[in-house]
């Protein structure tokens, strides 16, 4: 299936212990550009939300804003740095003894110094943590790529359309093609005979300068490639999947075509058709770079 690099998606979970959402939104990009804003703490996770991404899209400019709050109470939990109270009873006995001093130490007075007690946030099951996340991303992913699917649809049945119409001007340059030289032989013998009056006519020297002719405005190379090349696009959108810059590129080719055409062209119906093959190229080129 054709997907637009347009797409939008979101998913928002919640629960009685936290609230997640993760919104995704992209545009038209040469490549994939990954932007993502989250809470620092699902910063650990950021190669693995750039890998899961990856396996949805393709190419485009996309923007991902994932939110999280917590409901649970804080956990925190009490440390205790035994060696560092050990220092502490150590150091005290030492300063009772060489000052001549009561030594007062309790284990309440103990508990009171720097770092001997300390509140510490419990860490992260990071394992949970990933699965409520990832779940929240395929989620808005899927959402994201169904939109971009559906506005894909749309633009692979336009551009059918678009080539149906050059198939059309092709053939019309096709068909008028053998009657330009036919119309110049006529033109050329009826202006040598005004110009010659009764006298005989070289008629080698006539098919000569036709042949000349025909051979400059001969386009049925350019006319089979044009066919090639629509033909090419037209299997490309039928069969589906990240064909954007192989559209781009076989787009690039009908235009080099379209404008030999132009350059050969020494009647003005071919090059009405010729200007008019450019116009649905270049309508074409715009709408592949919508796509994936």
């Amino acid at each position: 299936m054709i997907r637009s690099m347009t797409g939008f998606g979101r998913c928002e979970n919640v629960t009685e212990q936290y609230k997640i959402s993760v919104e995704m939104k992209a545009v038209n990009h040469r490549y994939l550009d990954l932007s993502i804003k989250m809470p620092k703490r699902f910063n650990y996770f950021e190669s693995g939300v750039r890998g899961l991404l990856k396996t949805y899209i393709q190419r485009g400019k996309v923007d991902m804003f994932i939110n999280y709050e917590d409901y649970t109470k804080e956990k925190l939990c009490l440390k205790y740095n035994e060696s560092l109270a050990a220092e502490y009873v150590e150091y005290f006995k030492k300063m009772s003894g060489t000052f001549s001093i009561d030594n007062d130490m309790t284990a309440g007075v103990l508990a009171r110094m720097p770092e001997v007690l300390t509140m510490e946030q419990e860490p992260e099951d990071e394992e949970a943590m990933w699965k409520i996340l990832s779940q929240a991303i395929e989620t808005a992913a899927e959402k994201f790529v169904e939109s971009r699917t559906l506005e894909g649809e749309s633009l692979k049945a336009d551009l059918l359309r678009k080539l149906q119409v050059m198939s059309g001007l092709v053939k019309g340059v096709e068909e008028r093609s053998p009657a330009i030289v036919a119309q110049y032989q006529a033109r050329l013998e009826a202006k040598v005979r005004e110009l010659l009056g009764n006298t005989a006519i070289d008629e080698s020297r006539i098919v000569t300068e036709v042949t000349i002719f025909a051979d400059k405005a001969c386009v049925d190379e350019e006319i089979v490639r044009l066919k090639s090349h629509i033909s090419h696009m037209e299997s490309e959108l039928k069969s589906g999947g990240g064909v954007g810059r192989k559209l781009d590129f076989l787009a690039q080719e009908m235009n080099r075509e379209a404008n030999t055409i132009l350059s050969k062209a020494n009647d003005l119906e071919i090059s009405d058709k010729a200007i008019a093959l450019k116009t649905e190229i270049e309508k074409i080129r715009e709408q592949i770079q919508n796509i994936e």
